[in-house]
């Protein structure tokens, strides 16, 4: 499988859609677990959710607050 087929970045019309899972599994050793009991405070983002609005906001080249919610 190459990476063309695998479509790195997924760019359809300046959009992004997300890591795939075989890009992300490159990324997720690099980041610590998630706490298995949350304590006070906001829920805990996923890092891949973070990982993918940043790579968003940098290919697409929209600015922060324009940035697609969910």
């Amino acid at each position: 499988m190459s990476v063309e087929s695998e479509g790195l970045y997924h760019l359809m019309a300046g959009g992004f859609e997300g890591l795939s899972n075989l890009e992300w599994s490159l990324f997720e050793d690099i980041f610590p677990k998630p706490p298995e009991k949350r304590e006070r405070g906001m829920p805990h983002s996923s890092f891949r959710y973070v990982v993918n609005t940043l790579l968003y906001i940098l290919i697409t080249g929209c600015p922060w607050y324009d940035d697609r919610k969910g």
